[in-house]
């Protein structure tokens, strides 16, 4: 295992050195086993949407088409196994993936090392064989023997499981640190990115992540881009040039101001310190106080923070010493920066700390496999609740925008069919008691007393017609109603019997009891009688008015 490591260093010392040869950016990263693995999830739950409409993959289907993968890739014979659907299609979307995010497998490094090895490199130090053994997880570490056993292997007691656990925190937090620094180096990949997005957190869930990949895509840029220029342009744009207040952003505000005021310190810390060594230490440090923050001294995360800080900080000095001796051993002097240079010792320094996060990348990218395939590709959370490292699959499973053909959500469909039916009016006059049910309501007719008809022998008719528009039916014509009484509808078959002459007639007859005087109500011998005795039962009782209902009157029947 320990001439294996050494070959896959020694191959991507070499790919370093000569990479300016062969590719358009210095700022290339190597994708290791596990982020080769969790790209061609992402790019199989992809294709699987754009077939099924589910952004989703099994396990099963991953490992077969990742077994696939590496054997193509390396030129080997393949398996008897099923063709995987759609291969032609995630190889390729597979390929296109790693070229938009700016990255490289370590396959397609060892393929680039056999045009890139001088004389004096060794010939051939990693076989196809080996790499495949190497990346499907089939050799062992020498980190893995000084692991916890698995639960499979012996029972779990609590002080096994706080190992485990411990274990579990180191591993998260040592790949938020790394992808932190992988974007200082490498904006371009959003796999980083969507680690740290919301750790610690921003209040940056899946919605903002969503809303941040949509813009990305609409603009061709990467997401770490696309954040940048939404915060710039709220900062610097002017009232014509800052995003609308609907941008899908705005409400997204606050936590991506932090996320990029963050980044930003952290370049600023890179450029303004000569010294790499001192850089990565305070870069380190940064990062750590910013994901223990709030934490009390006794949690799991604070421990597990100081812990891979301080490795990190051993391992780049370690780095930056390697560095410096092969430098010298070369007998070429290292650059050095011009003297009419603007800010010469901070391009230096920038450059410099940049060369020992890319060494300290790839053996990050050298690490041996996961083996639980299912813990990597598929948790649901993180171990540490306080950081808020989230699934990748989980994040990147964001429903596009929706369309106006797309249909009803299910519930929302049974919701409409079964709400009953209303029959019927509903919503009816005041004045409903008055009108029967039989009759429609556009053939209403209104009844009321006219003044003058109020206090007299026999009240006037009055009744007020309402015809549908465009009818040629004639108005009807009300019935004489004792005073007191309720008055009734006529019924719309009444209405062709009715003509002209009738219509004269009723407003001359109203016309004539406007200009009678009021008299008081007698009886037979003459004798003015009360309404409100109780010995004529018979005779209806008298009506007074009250305040305000002559004014109401008039107004009904204009």
């Amino acid at each position: 295992m320990a001439s294996l490591e050494n070959s896959l260093k020694t191959v991507v010392k070499v790919f370093r050195r000569e990479c300016h040869r062969v590719l358009e950016s210095e700022m290339t990263t190597i994708r290791g086993a596990d982020s080769m693995l969790i790209a061609l999830q992402l790019v199989m739950a992809e294709a699987n949407k754009t077939e099924t409409g589910e952004f989703t993959v099994a396990l099963s289907d991953v490992i077969v088409t990742w077994q696939r993968l590496l054997r193509e890739k390396l030129h080997l014979p393949l398996s008897d196994s099923a063709h995987p659907e759609n291969y032609d299609i995630i190889r390729r979307e597979y390929d296109s993936f790693l070229k938009r995010t700016n990255t490289l497998d370590l396959i397609d490094v060892s393929r680039m090392y056999q045009q890139l090895r001088a004389e004096s490199d060794p010939d051939e130090p990693l076989s196809s064989v080996e790499l495949l053994q190497f990346l499907s997880g089939g050799v062992e570490s020498s980190t893995d023997c000084l692991q916890t056993p698995s639960s499979h292997d012996c029972p779990q007691t609590p002080s096994r499981n706080t190992s485990q656990y411990s274990l579990q925190v180191q591993g998260a937090l040592r790949r938020l640190f790394c992808s932190y620094l992988e974007l200082l180096v490498n904006t371009r990949n959003d796999l980083a990115l969507a680690q740290v997005l919301d750790a610690p957190c921003r209040g940056l869930s899946c919605v903002a992540f969503t809303n941040l990949k949509r813009q990305a895509r609409a603009s061709g840029t990467s997401l770490f881009l696309a954040a940048v220029s939404f915060v710039r342009a709220i900062q610097l744009g002017g009232k014509g040039y800052a995003p609308p207040d609907s941008h899908p952003l705005r409400g997204h505000l606050k936590g991506l101001s932090d996320f990029v005021r963050f980044t930003d310190h952290l370049q600023e810390l890179m450029g303004e310190t000569p010294d790499p060594s001192v850089a990565g230490e305070k870069l380190v440090s940064v990062i750590r106080a910013a994901l223990v923050k709030g934490l009390s001294s006794e949690h799991p995360v604070l421990a597990g923070a100081e812990g891979v800080a301080c490795d990190l900080k051993r391992r780049m000095c370690q780095i930056l010493d390697a560095q410096r001796g092969a430098a010298c051993d070369s007998g070429i002097s290292p650059a050095r920066p011009k003297v009419h240079a603007i800010n010469h010792a901070t391009a230096y320094g920038g450059r410099a700390t940049v060369k020992v996060l890319k060494a300290l990348l790839d053996e990050e990218a050298l690490s041996p496999p996961c083996r639980n395939k299912a813990e990597l590709l598929y948790r649901d959370q993180a171990p540490i609740d306080a950081i808020g490292e989230t699934c990748i699959l989980t994040l990147f499973r964001s429903p596009e925008a929706p369309t106006g053909c797309s249909p009803q959500a299910l519930r929302q469909r049974v919701q409409k069919r079964a709400k009953p039916k209303v029959s019927g009016h509903v919503i009816r006059s005041q004045f409903a008691c008055t009108y029967g049910e039989e009759e429609r309501p556009l053939s209403r007719v209104l009844r009321f007393p006219t003044r003058g008809g109020l206090e007299g022998e026999g009240a006037a008719p009055f009744a007020a017609a309402e015809c549908e528009k465009g009818s040629s039916a004639s108005s009807l014509v009300g019935q004489r109603v004792p005073l007191g009484s309720r008055g009734t509808n006529i019924r719309p078959g009444a209405a062709g019997d009715v003509g002209e002459a009738c219509k004269r007639r009723r407003v001359e007859e109203e016309g004539e009891v406007e200009r009678q005087p009021q008299k008081k109500r007698t009886l037979g011998t003459g004798v003015p009688r009360r309404p409100g005795k109780s010995g004529d039962r018979a005779a209806p009782a008298k009506q007074k008015l009250i305040s305000g209902q002559s004014k109401l009157t008039s107004f009904f029947r204009v």
